[in-house]
């Protein structure tokens, strides 16, 4: 899984924690999450604000 794969983040992050609100999750904590997924192989330092914006997004959309 890569940074620009945003969908298939999100569902991970949402089947990792399907009970936790997105909208309270700070972007830190997201891209430490992300990182610690066993499918995610990209480098950690790839990621910027608008790529995290999109996951939140589409983990916003998953979890409601």
């Amino acid at each position: 899984m890569k940074w620009t794969d945003v969908q298939d983040i999100a569902w991970a992050l949402y089947d990792r924690n399907p009970d936790l609100n997105p909208v309270t999750v700070r972007f830190t904590d997201m891209h430490e999450w992300i990182c610690e997924l066993e499918e995610f192989d990209d480098d950690p330092e790839g990621s910027n604000e608008s790529i995290l914006e999109a996951i939140l997004l589409k983990w916003i959309e998953e979890y409601e």
